[in-house]
C-alpha cells in the first residue's frame, strides 16, 4: 500500500495543510498513521476520500453534513440508503444553485449586451 506525506498529499488533493490537520481534529478524516517521528501518512484511500470531500465541499455541502456522511461511511454497507437520501438531498441544493448561477449569468449576459449597444 502506498503512504503519503502530507505534502505530497497538498500536491495531490489542493487541500492545505491546515485543512488537512482540521478535517482530521474534527473527525472528517480518520485513521491518519503516524511514523516514529510523529508526521503523518496517508494512504491512498485517504486521498480518494479527499476527493469526495473536496467534492461535496465545493458544491456547498456543510461540515455538519459531511461529518454525518462521513459516519455513515465509517458505519459500514447497512447505511446505503441513508447515505443516498443525504446525496440526494445535496444533489437537489447543487441543482437549485445551478439554476440561480444558471439567472444571474442570463442577467449579466443581459447587462454585456446592453453596454455593447450602447457602445455602439
Amino acid at each position: 500500500m502506498s503512504a503519503y506525506t502530507p505534502a505530497q498529499v497538498v500536491e495531490k488533493t489542493g487541500f492545505g495543510l491546515d485543512t488537512l490537520r482540521y478535517y482530521e481534529k474534527i473527525g472528517l478524516l480518520s485513521d491518519v498513521e503516524r511514523t516514529a517521528a510523529g508526521q503523518r501518512r496517508y494512504t491512498e484511500a485517504h486521498v480518494e476520500w479527499l476527493g469526495t470531500i473536496g467534492c461535496l465541499r465545493d458544491t456547498g455541502m456543510p461540515i455538519a453534513q459531511m461529518l454525518r456522511f462521513a459516519e455513515l461511511v465509517r458505519a459500514g454497507d447497512h447505511t446505503f440508503a441513508e447515505r443516498i437520501a443525504l446525496l440526494r438531498e445535496h444533489d437537489e441544493r447543487v441543482g437549485e444553485q445551478i439554476a440561480t448561477l444558471r439567472d444571474r449569468r442570463r442577467y449579466i449576459t443581459a447587462k454585456i449586451e446592453y453596454y455593447e449597444r450602447a457602445l455602439s
